[in-house]
């Protein structure tokens, strides 16, 4: 794992104190989305899909220091929309940092070189780059070409300055293993400190449906990857477990609130990719009102394809910290990549209310019977 140990060591105390006090339901990371504007467009994106009255709007260093402080996250993620477009951004980071909470400050890079200065390394600051693979495959998702160059190139400045940085990479359909683990070696040797990794959540604005990855194929293409980069040494910013997730050795469920989402709306239900939800006016409203039971894989059709990091992680922590001889024994030897995989959640969301209702039994629908092609 390539997380720092004081990063470690600060997030297992919050977990541990949460755990003690009984409280079942805490945010391990503050998705903190102050602005929807990018200066790309990128095929996968449904973060863009709004009216230009819309795009201006930002939150203030106020309203956004604010939402730390009602969330008690020790770590905030801030992606976007662009944040580097955000004038105000400095006094944000800062304003956080001295909070003692890490920041993984997310961006495509292009405007990095030029707003570095604005800036001072710490321990509680990473720059989280986008990066969809090596140079052709990169270009094509963001749709615009030399964008891996410029951000290689503020890559290489931002770790001269002495700055924490690491690579955020989403995998789409068509994804070839091979081509993968050439970019996980080439974002090895660039010297970053981790590689967030995560298959693509199908964005229901997003333009380009297609481009998606279904979750047996999502397994399939990641028990390639670690297969083929079984002997290298990669440091994934994940936990063991999540990444045998992703393998399709571990039967988890989302934990939505785990990483709750504070942008120009409010707080968002129920989590960063679902968009059309609604929104709370508080941190504590959005933690005590949201019907988290409608949602997950199995549980709504929205959540159906979803295996990213955002969700499954916080599980794959508490699954850890259960059961922590399985989590070492994964971390030294790897997910596993041959045999059966776990069977898919079964699809309540399709079962027909009135069955339910007039009987009070459980009924399996057929849509929900697993597949044998899924194990």
């Amino acid at each position: 794992m390539s997380i720092p140990v004081r990063q470690q060591f600060q997030v297992a105390s919050y977990i541990l104190k949460q755990k003690l006090r009984g409280i079942q339901r805490y945010p391990l990371v503050l998705m903190l989305e102050p602005l929807f504007q990018c200066n790309l467009a990128c095929a996968g994106c449904g973060k863009i899909d709004y009216p230009s009255e819309i795009l201006s709007k930002r939150l203030s260093v106020e309203d956004c220091l604010a939402a730390v402080d009602e969330c008690p996250a020790p770590i905030v993620s801030i992606p976007g929309g662009e944040p580097l477009i955000h004038k105000e951004m400095p006094e944000i980071v800062a304003g956080i940092v001295n909070r003692k909470r890490f920041v993984y400050l997310c961006t495509n890079a292009l405007l990095l070189g030029k707003r570095i200065a604005d800036y001072s390394p710490s321990p509680y600051l990473a720059f989280s780059v986008h990066l969809d693979g090596n140079r052709e495959h990169h270009d094509k998702s963001v749709c615009r070409q030399g964008v891996f160059d410029k951000a290689v190139e503020a890559i290489r400045l931002a770790l001269a300055r002495g700055f924490r940085v690491n690579v955020n990479c989403t995998l789409f359909n068509g994804e070839a293993a091979d081509e993968v683990v050439k970019f996980f070696d080439f974002s090895t040797e660039l010297g970053v400190e981790g590689i967030t990794v995560s298959p693509g959540f199908s964005y229901e604005h997003a333009p380009h449906q297609e481009g998606f990855l279904q979750r047996h194929s999502s397994k399939q293409l990641f028990r390639d990857i670690f297969r083929l980069g079984k002997e290298r040494n990669w440091n994934l910013n994940h936990s063991s477990l999540f990444l045998d997730f992703l393998a399709g050795n571990q039967n988890y469920q989302c934990t939505p609130w785990g990483n709750p989402t504070r942008n120009i709306f409010g707080w968002q239900r129920p989590c960063y990719l679902l968009v059309d939800e609604g929104y709370a006016p508080t941190f504590k409203a959005l933690m005590e009102e949201t019907e988290w039971e409608r949602y997950g894989v199995g549980r709504n059709p929205k959540c159906g394809n979803c295996m990213a990091h955002c969700g499954f992680e916080p599980t794959a922590v508490n699954d850890s910290l259960a059961h922590p001889l399985k989590a070492l024994r994964t971390s030294a030897f790897g997910p596993r990549t041959e045999g059966p995989m776990v069977a898919e959640p079964l699809i309540l969301h399709s079962t027909p209310p009135s069955i339910e209702e007039n009987t009070g039994a459980s009924v399996e629908p057929l849509e929900s019977k697993r597949l044998s092609s899924l194990r």
